[in-house]
């Protein structure tokens, strides 16, 4: 078939298929996000003109954004579709290296083509190439490189017969899962070719399951066998192989309590008897409780990152680690007895293992009375009194979303401070396991790359997968003022777009989680909030409206940033989840919360702390306490 560069890219995409968890047949590539430059409008644009009704391309404001939001639409569909992102080289491509950074933290499958210069050469220097004074292959898509599972760069159109199905390969596989980044010089993508007409046949990607090795599992079950005090950990690969509801048959037959990841959020109903709580830094003193007295920790689809271990404080020193995950890569860490293999299938064959073996029954009730301390905590945070001028606080926010959610709905935040009081105050109502995967109100906290602006752009993306598998629910988004200044303008393009989610900016005056790192370490409040930042503004005397800048963005706006009663806030966030369904476009919710009433897990993050502060204390014991691996 004759056809240029461009057009047997967007062919193929076309012809892939993957399968959701129930089973149900759709597109690999649900669209594309494009911003359109000289590197890329005549190529790979009109080659997604000409396919426009089966290949939906929408228009972002910053490239940046558009990538954040693929990115949060392969997290909210358990990484069954992956979305793409074109832009020209330059500054475009730049920007969107950020969320390939994201993306391969959080093993998030995204496609980004930027356009790249000349492999011809003949008008170099073309605008926005930057030479490589030693090095003329070299454009600003190598930056690319680092932060990409699979890169390549097509300076022939054949090329393509061999790149694509590793592209697939990486998108579609548990354990490699990640960005792919194909740059895409702008003569080649006009080039023609006569490719094989099988490279456009439908193929459908179905993930993989692997199976555990079996020593490996008849290891892990003596392990587990001989523990005291188990505890299940539970990461966002139970969620991504659809194990919720082989996790709770394994708690429940063998009397394991189980404890959630940040990734893993939302798996376990929160009144479930054996369900410990969030487990790390912004976690609950509940699930840390249980991991500082555990013996053996079976951690399955976990990365187990610093905020989830507390920076590895989090354990006891002799516990036995058993992990269980799709990547070696993750499985092997930290010294632990390594179980490769689907979570799902893993689960089901090492309960068969244990046979009817059950842990004490007073460690299981433990979970139990645990959690029954951290909730009394959250309820007494959640009915306010807690801060000197009657300002909300954000258990109080976070309570109000939780309250008005249903099973059906979608809740996310990044960076800051609300993922912890998301993760460690949420509490989640019903969950349904099944051959279709979990539904619930199920959550995406970004918090494996800490990435401001996330939370901005991400419900865009998640609006768009959840109007198709849970056309019933609502995407919720809540962050702080700090986040909303940074990346914003997608809030435009979902208006444009027509995808419905609320956002919940809740204006602390600055960047206030890490005003509280400081100064709990001892050092003077500097650069954070805005009254400790340099400037005539410093007096309050300059503010930004959100909520007529959110007006101006096309949302519908409740601002209730002047009151301080809660029953406003609450009636404001019913108004804004109507507004959103049936207007089809975001409502922005504007309140002012406290800076400092922050719900607080007590747990150790380990942190460079100079012996000038008085935060060099804290930080000593905690390293004697950290566990140091083999």
């Amino acid at each position: 078939m004759r056809l240029t560069t461009a057009q047997a890219l967007v062919r193929w995409m076309i012809a892939q298929r993957s399968e959701l968890l129930d089973g149900t047949e759709v597109p690999l590539f649900p669209g594309v996000f494009a911003i359109f430059g000289h590197g890329n409008v005549l190529g790979l644009g009109t080659a997604l003109h000409d396919v426009r009704d089966q290949l939906p391309t929408w228009r972002g404001q910053n490239e940046q954004g558009m990538a954040l939001a693929a990115v949060a639409y392969a997290r909210a569909v358990d990484r069954r579709q992956v979305m793409a992102a074109t832009t020209s080289v330059g500054p475009g491509a730049l920007n969107m290296v950020t969320a390939a950074g994201l993306a391969h933290a959080n093993r998030l499958p995204v496609l980004l083509l930027p356009g790249d210069t000349f492999t011809g050469r003949a008008p170099d220097p073309v605008l926005q190439q930057v030479e490589h004074f030693g090095d003329p292959t070299v454009s600003v898509n190598d930056a690319f490189r680092p932060v990409s599972r699979y890169f390549d760069r097509i300076t022939r159109p054949e090329q393509l017969v061999a790149t694509l199905p590793q592209v697939a390969r990486v998108l579609t596989d548990p354990a490699d899962c990640g960005p792919v980044t194909l740059a895409l010089p702008q003569d080649v993508q006009a080039e023609e070719h006569d490719f094989p007409a099988a490279m456009f046949e439908p193929r459908l990607h179905r993930v993989p399951r692997t199976r555990p090795d079996v020593e490996d599992l008849a290891a892990a079950a003596e392990i587990v066998r001989a523990a005291e005090r188990p505890l299940l950990v539970l990461g966002g690969g139970v969620r991504y192989s659809g194990a919720g509801a082989e996790a709770l048959a394994f708690a429940e037959k063998h009397q394991v309590p189980v404890v959630e990841t940040v990734a893993g959020r939302t798996l376990v109903p929160h009144d479930h008897p054996l369900y410990g709580g969030a487990l790390g830094i912004i976690g609950s003193t509940s699930a840390n409780a249980l991991a500082a007295q555990a013996d053996v920790v079976l951690a399955v689809g976990a990365r187990l990152q610093d905020f989830t271990t507390s920076s590895w404080t989090g354990f006891a020193a002799g516990v036995r680690l058993v992990s269980v995950n799709a990547a070696r890569f993750d499985a092997v860490k930290h010294n632990a007895h390594t179980v490769v293999g689907d979570a799902r299938e893993t689960l089901a064959e090492l309960t068969a293992a244990l046979g009817e073996w059950a842990g004490p029954s007073e460690w299981a009730a433990r979970a139990a009375l645990e959690k029954t301390a951290w909730d009394a905590h959250v309820d007494s945070l959640r009915a306010g009194g807690h801060t000197p001028d009657g300002t909300l606080t954000y258990a109080q926010v976070t309570g109000i979303v939780n309250h008005a959610s249903t099973p059906d709905d979608y809740v996310l935040a990044a960076s800051g401070g609300m993922p912890g009081e998301l993760h460690g105050g949420w509490r989640t109502g019903e969950v349904k396991h099944g051959a279709g995967g979990t539904s619930g109100a199920t959550m995406d906290l970004e918090y494996g790359f800490s990435c401001m602006g996330y939370e901005v752009v991400a419900p865009w993306g998640a609006a768009m997968a959840r109007q198709l598998t849970h056309p019933g629910g609502l995407v919720t988004s809540i962050f702080g003022d700090g986040s909303y200044l940074m990346l914003n303008s997608e809030i435009y393009s979902a208006a444009f777009s027509g995808h419905p989610y609320v956002a919940v900016v809740c204006d602390n005056a600055g960047y206030a989680v890490i005003h509280r790192l400081q100064t709990n370490q001892g050092a003077d409040g500097f650069n954070n909030l805005l009254a400790d930042s340099r400037g005539p503004g410093a007096d309050g005397s300059i503010t930004v409206d959100f909520a007529a800048h959110a007006a101006a963005l096309g949302a519908h706006v409740e601002d209730v940033r002047h009151s301080n009663d809660p029953g406003d806030l609450e009636a404001a966030y019913a108004r804004a989840r109507d507004a959103a369904r049936t207007q089809r476009r975001p409502a922005v919710v504007v309140c002012r919360v406290h800076h400092a009433a922050w719900t607080e897990a007590g747990a150790w993050w380990e942190t460079g702390v100079p012996a000038s502060l008085t935060g060099r204390a804290s930080y000593d014991e905690g390293k004697e306490r950290q566990i140091r691996w083999l």
